[in-house]
């Protein structure tokens, strides 16, 4: 049996899964998604491991394995997790704010950055409307992924935050919005098919990094223009090394502070692939 595979489309994810398809020969299931979808199939057990949203193996951990050397990251501004507000975000204590319905781990993190780094109360409000409309509503409005990309160049009259950007100014830390999760049950048996993907997937980052270039083109994003979405993938980094896991820890333990996980997670990676740093 095959290993099925989350496959998140949105945009941070293509020079990776362009490369892997290189490498993979069609032997593996890619089943293609949001986060939040991918993230319930990965639960559920319908998919066996994704790219998957860094607060899910923060509030279940024991469900999952991390993949070592991997994750969905950026040191300082992101460019696709980002905040439109009709106030400065200093004005934004006591506002109701709308949130997206397509991933909870940027949601988490401007809980966060409201109310830890700048000592607010808000009402977070989950919303399928569209965004002008969403901007009418509430007092402020997180997007993230493609859709916050296209946004952010037609932006007239709001103030725009980029969380990835705020974070790294509170805390000088990379911040991990995803995390490779393999759920442990579905692969049970699998664990050397799951370790030889997991060095291929590595190879596939290390070729993904020399070729972002060949990648515009066939993507749907040349609405964004070639040198930007260049310059978009440069900011994203797909490694799990010491700063990223200082930034995750980082994470988890100001998430568990708000209560939104019961407590900051030990980092579980596949036992067959395990780094000597994590032995």
């Amino acid at each position: 049996m095959s290993l099925r595979i989350g496959k998140i489309e949105y945009a941070n994810c293509v020079p990776l899964f362009r490369a892997l398809d290189s490498l993979s020969c069609n032997r593996y299931q890619f089943v293609r998604g949001v986060p939040a979808q991918l993230n319930a199939m990965l639960a559920a057990g319908e998919i066996d491991l994704s790219p998957s949203s860094s607060i899910v193996y923060g509030a279940d951990p024991d469900r999952y394995w991390l993949l070592p050397d991997l994750s969905i990251s950026a040191a300082g501004p992101v460019r696709s997790v980002l905040l439109f507000s009709r106030s400065p975000i200093e004005d934004l204590q006591g506002a109701v704010i709308g949130l997206t319905n397509e991933s909870d781990t940027s949601v988490a993190l401007l809980r966060i950055i409201l109310e830890r780094f700048y000592g607010f109360t808000n009402q977070f409000v989950r919303t399928g409307m569209n965004s002008q409309s969403a901007m009418q509503t509430f007092g402020a409005l997180l997007l993230i992924g493609d859709q916050d990309m296209r946004e952010s160049m037609n932006v007239t009259g709001n103030f725009v935050y980029d969380l990835g950007e705020l974070w790294y100014s509170f805390t000088n830390l990379p911040f991990v919005y995803a995390l490779w999760l393999v759920n442990r049950q579905s692969v049970a048996g699998r664990v050397d098919q799951v370790s030889d993907l997991a060095k291929m997937l590595v190879q596939a980052k290390e070729t993904s990094r020399k070729s972002l270039a060949s990648y515009v083109q066939g993507t749907g994003l040349e609405w964004y223009g070639s040198d930007n979405l260049i310059a978009y993938w440069r900011t994203i980094s797909y490694d799990l090394g010491e700063s990223q896991i200082a930034g995750v820890t980082a994470f988890f333990r100001y998430a568990a502070d708000l209560g939104i996980i019961a407590h900051p997670p030990d980092l579980a990676f596949l036992p067959a692939a395990i780094p000597d740093r994590c032995a």
